[in-house]
């Protein structure tokens, strides 16, 4: 099989579907790698690295579409890159079904078998191709770095011979693995961390991380089986944002990451509220392109409202470029061997995380919510 890599084309990305430590693996298997010229340059890889561990280096992105059985890949195609894919061939890669119903049915159209890295079923023996939580592992990092840099005070409480700095307040708004991520980094940073979720599970490891849990009467069933926030009644989330209200004057970072999957993200925090924080805190909005948690939220923009600035944080993940392209790569590489468990081998339909992460095989969209979505689109 031939396994093709292309550049990433969508502004801003820098990360890269595939990197030279995968290679040995792929190529035990009489597999081959063709990657583009320049596909890993903004993630720190040479094309004289992937040739080094044995890929063959293709001139052009329309060669490598035309030559590939199955495609790598970290932001959705376009529908030009679409119809590059060779037609009968497969895909690997995020898809954003709900945005993007054109590049489905282009899928549907040439017959492309289309693995989406975002439906892949949250069970344990899929936990090394989860791509959400090892990118949103990134981003709750760099977020709290972010805020770190652009707050006008200190993170860690300091002892000096001119007087004590008190330490940072930092309030994360949802306790997910980028929420777990954001305490613990602003933990190391010597913050004073609190932490919200609706889900009463994550207390424990709130807690676990030297967090305080901001707590309120809980829902029973506030995530679903899957792993997944649910979306909540109004009448929760006027309770939540009282709760979260009455934090907010004291805080100096807000780092929200509450979504929930394939809808709009919650609104937990509105302009009123905004007015409640100091002058000079910072709020990072990590839920910015489904909307955001924030009603002042802009994605990809910094709005400052009585002082207060809220950053739409947009794909933090590329901002960490070299190991978000690591982790990222192995997730995608671990769905490979378990679709492909030998060179000859072929995918089970029936297989619970072939049957999650497909959307479309055949001419056909084989994912049930997904094909409601095309047929209308």
């Amino acid at each position: 099989m031939k396994i093709g890599i292309p550049t990433e084309t969508a502004t801003g990305e820098t990360r890269v579907a595939f990197t030279p430590a995968l290679a040995a693996s792929v190529l035990r298997d009489q597999h081959e790698i063709l990657v583009e010229s320049g596909a890993g340059l903004r993630s720190g890889v040479s094309d004289a690295q992937y040739s080094a561990a044995g890929a063959r280096i293709i001139g052009l992105a329309q060669e490598l579409y035309a030559a590939a059985d199955l495609v790598f890949k970290v932001q959705p195609p376009t529908v030009a890159e679409a119809g590059l894919i060779r037609e009968g061939a497969a895909y690997i890669g995020f898809l954003a079904p709900f945005n993007n119903v054109p590049v489905l049915q282009a899928f549907v159209r040439r017959r492309i078998t289309g693995y989406a890295m975002e439906f892949i079923p949250r069970i344990t023996r899929a936990q090394g191709m989860d791509a959400l939580s090892s990118q949103a592992t990134v981003a709750g990092y760099k977020a709290v770095l972010i805020a770190a840099e652009r707050i006008g005070k200190m993170f860690p409480m300091l002892m000096t011979a001119a007087g004590t700095v008190t330490p940072a307040t930092v309030l994360i708004l949802g306790a997910g693995v980028a929420g777990l991520q954001a305490i613990a980094t602003a933990k190391r940073l010597g913050a004073r961390v609190e932490a919200f979720d609706p889900r009463p599970a994550v207390r424990d490891q709130v807690k676990s991380l030297g967090a305080l849990f901001v707590e309120m009467e809980l829902p029973k069933d506030a995530e679903t089986a899957g792993g997944y926030a649910k979306e909540l009644s109004p009448e929760f989330i006027q309770k939540e944002m009282e709760a979260i209200g009455a934090r907010l004057p004291k805080v100096d970072v807000v780092i929200s990451t509450a979504q929930v999957f394939g809808k709009k993200a919650p609104l937990l925090v509105t302009k009123d509220m905004v007015g409640l924080m100091r002058p000079g805190a910072w709020f990072i909005d990590l839920a910015a392109e489904q909307g955001g948690n924030c009603e002042l939220t802009r994605a990809g923009e910094t709005v400052v409202h009585n002082g207060v600035a809220i950053l739409g944080a947009v794909n933090l993940p590329a901002t960490v470029p070299a190991d978000a392209s690591a982790l990222y790569a192995r997730n995608c590489f671990n769905l490979f061997r378990h679709l492909y468990p030998k060179p000859d081998a072929q995918p089970d339909p029936a297989d619970e995380i072939v049957k999650g992460a497909c959307l479309t095989r055949g001419g056909e969209v084989v994912n049930e919510t997904v094909r409601k979505l095309v047929s209308n689109g």
